[in-house]
């Protein structure tokens, strides 16, 4: 089997060339079986592996493929391809910021991802829920096999066993803490203001908390599923704030009432507009609105940054906050870098282990044949009414004689290029009394 891992993230691509790649939940289970029917190309009876992982800040495909179907540098191509054509993007025009890692990098990579290494946030804890979905995704799919399945078990392993052992979730600024860190800067203390949330997803339930934490004037949530967003909504009433919940599409009525927008949803067009805003910035009498774009694809229309009262900030921009406190977390790296080495070695060792199987197996299988017969021969001898320690006697000698048989035969017809390999292998098996 050939590992594959390709993609782009947020050291490679900018925004809008993330947004350009992104694949939104609703489309996650056509593009996988899309995407392993691509790589099976005329190999029909073969079956590839994959499994896709898209978040705000990185979209990466992980496919694992018999050599016989592609070998690993095609295997590379075809999966370029399939990205560009799925996108409709010239290949001229992603080629830049795509990255691949094939094998002992591939693994290597994927633990690192989990473990919050890769991620902007250095140690953040989400993209591990993130890649659990994506796992789960695949596995309702079909796309899983006996090459992805212990991979990602592995990883999930692996980035326990950091989180457990060092420092390097900790001291960490998040997305959720860095958007109300950026609100404040504009209106001071959050106690007078009103803030909306568009979506109900798990980051902007992350954000909601953090600007709950601040007693914000109001909290309000608008999501497509109104339903969901009162759910939210019923959480923050319950801690004592004010809140309220209301369908999207009254959005253009309402945005005017709020200091502070944060949304996250999975639409794949703006849901913000320039002209919602500018209309929404008139009823305001040109008091400041802060809009924070957790979305990619983004929720809110870049040009809008260029509005006199309106703060616009996509993900790209809360890198400078969300890295405070990174020296420290970087003190755990070296730690982290040797479990994620030491997992590396073990899923291989493990894969190597599994090719042992069919081998023991067929051990297995000519010693109980060996066995029935000689058997066999046994229980007629003492129906016959011969002496019944005469008789196991026979039957351990023409049992040792049988097993033995291969071995010694082999040793003794191996090529004289091999027999050395042949002896050092017999005298570890049978070692010398």
């Amino acid at each position: 089997m050939q590992l594959l891992n390709l993609g782009v993230n947020h050291h490679t691509a900018p925004i809008d060339i993330r947004e350009s790649v992104a694949i939104s939940p609703e489309d996650l289970q056509d593009s996988l079986l899309d995407l392993r029917d691509y790589l099976r190309g005329t190999h029909r009876e073969l079956m590839p592996e994959v499994a896709i992982l898209s978040t705000c800040n990185r979209m990466e495909i992980y496919c694992a493929a018999n050599d016989v179907i592609q070998p690993s540098h095609h295997l590379e191509e075809r999966a370029f391809n399939w990205l560009t054509a799925q996108k409709r993007l010239h290949s001229d025009a992603l080629k830049p910021y795509i990255y691949s890692a094939k094998e002992t990098d591939a693994v290597k990579h994927v633990f690192r991802v989990s473990c919050g290494m890769d991620s902007m946030v250095l140690g953040e804890t989400q993209i591990l829920g993130q890649m659990k979905k994506a796992v789960e995704f695949a596995d309702q799919a079909g796309t899983l096999g006996s090459y992805l399945k212990p991979l990602f078990n592995k990883t999930f392993s692996v980035a326990k066993a950091v989180r457990a052992t060092t420092d390097i979730g900790k001291h960490s600024v998040s997305m959720a803490s860095a958007s109300v860190r950026l609100a404040e800067r504009i209106f001071g203390d959050l106690n007078n203001s009103k803030v909306l949330f568009i979506g109900a997803g798990e980051m902007i339930q992350l954000c909601a908390s953090h600007f709950a934490g601040k007693k914000p004037k109001q909290i309000a949530i608008t999501n497509r599923t109104v339903d969901r967003g009162d759910e939210m909504a019923k959480v923050f009433a319950e801690k004592g704030l004010k809140t309220d919940s209301f369908p999207l599409q009254s959005l253009p009525t309402r945005l005017h009432e709020f200091d502070v927008v944060v949304s996250c949803t999975a639409s794949s067009l703006p849901i913000i507009g320039m002209g919602l805003v500018k209309t929404a910035l008139k009823t305001r009498s040109s008091r400041p609105i802060v809009l924070i774009d957790l979305a990619v694809p983004r929720d809110i229309e870049p040009e809008i940054r260029s509005l006199k009262d309106a703060y616009l900030y996509s993900v790209d921009d809360l890198g400078s906050l969300v890295n405070e406190g990174r020296n420290i977390r970087e003190l755990s790296m070296a730690d982290a870098e040797i479990i994620i080495d030491n997992g590396v070695s073990e899923f291989f060792q493990t894969l190597q282990k599994r090719t042992l199987v069919p081998i023991i197996q067929s051990l297995q299988n000519t010693a109980d044949r060996l066995k029935e017969i000689e058997l066999e021969k046994a229980v007629r001898r003492i129906k016959r009414g011969e002496d019944p320690v005469e008789v196991l006697s026979i039957m351990a000698d023409a049992l040792a004689n049988k097993f033995m048989h291969a071995p010694i035969n082999a040793l003794q017809n191996s090529p004289n290029n091999e027999i050395e390999d042949f002896k050092r292998i017999l005298t570890s098996i049978y070692p010398p009394k």
